[in-house]
């Protein structure tokens, strides 16, 4: 498995170079690129002007230090990421897709439902709480250690911490 490599916020916009103000609220986004996922962060002037071409995006603001951190991410956009991962089929957002999984179940967003098997994958099936709906989610069988790993970087990745 290929260790996921997506980097905290540099705290300027990709596209300008120029560097954030404190507080000053801006677009990060996941750029699909040959080497995989990459986050990328845009001012909003750039994002409104130039509409980049991304996998995922969402509006975050460069935190106070001296204030205590805020989730800059919610539930609803965490679900939105996980439908949006549904079809995919490269290994490293198999994985990002199950770790995501196992958050909202957590969140109680999702709820196991059973399993099946398909040739050699096993294959979950979860209803999506206040839906009328199930998703499926391949379990790619990670270890703890890779599960860790993949959430802590998540947690980068979104700027959020997934222990509450």
């Amino acid at each position: 498995m290929a260790d996921w490599e997506i980097k905290k916020t540099l705290g300027q916009c990709a596209g300008t170079g120029r560097e954030f103000e404190i507080e000053e609220e801006y677009f990060a986004a996941l750029v699909d690129t040959d080497e995989g996922l990459q986050r990328t962060d845009f001012s909003m002037d750039y994002w409104n002007e130039h509409k980049p071409q991304v996998y995922c995006f969402w509006k975050t603001k460069i935190p106070n230090p001296e204030l205590k951190k805020k989730v800059f991410v919610d539930d609803e956009m965490l679900m939105t990421f996980f439908d949006r991962l549904a079809e995919e089929t490269d290994p490293e957002k198999l994985n990002f897709r199950f770790v995501l999984t196992l958050v909202l179940m957590r969140k109680r967003k999702l709820k196991y439902d059973g399993c099946r098997n398909e040739g050699s994958d096993e294959i979950w099936t979860l209803k999506v709480t206040g839906q009328d709906r199930t998703a499926d989610v391949l379990n790619p069988h990670l270890t703890e250690d890779q599960i860790e790993s993949l959430s802590a970087q998540m947690g980068q990745i979104l700027q959020t911490d997934f222990e509450e």
